[in-house]
């Protein structure tokens, strides 16, 4: 779908999907309305040169040359990892731990499946 806008005179910015066309013979300007199921996100680097459409035109248009932003779904924020930040991983237990653990087990049911194979008797 899209919205039709009579007369050239209007600015045309293909980067927001606003493009000019030629109707029944009459400069006009087209803007596309989304197709839902074709909408994408992007996480634009904070500090990114250029900001979000010099990323746009280099990580996007290469693959999809008609694509092009939307700015009433642009929203700016930081994303903080609080795994990154925060998380501190538990040092791994050696084998000679594991091993003994898996004895143990071993030991823990060591007759459970004769008994479970003979109903206690």
């Amino acid at each position: 779908m899209s919205k039709i806008k009579p007369g050239a005179d209007a600015e045309t910015d293909a980067l927001h999907g606003s493009y000019h066309l030629t109707v029944g013979g009459k400069p006009a300007i087209v803007e596309y309305e989304p197709d839902t199921e074709l909408r994408d996100t992007e996480q634009v680097p904070f500090l990114e040169d250029g900001g979000i459409e010099a990323f746009f035109r280099r990580e996007v248009l290469p693959h999809a040359s008609d694509a092009w932003i939307d700015p009433s779904k642009t929203v700016i924020g930081y994303e903080i990892s609080f795994t990154r930040h925060f998380y501190k991983p538990q040092p791994l237990r050696t084998l000679k731990e594991i091993e003994a653990d898996i004895r143990a087990l071993e030991q823990e049911t060591e007759g459970l499946l004769e008994d479970v194979l003979t109903g206690g008797r």
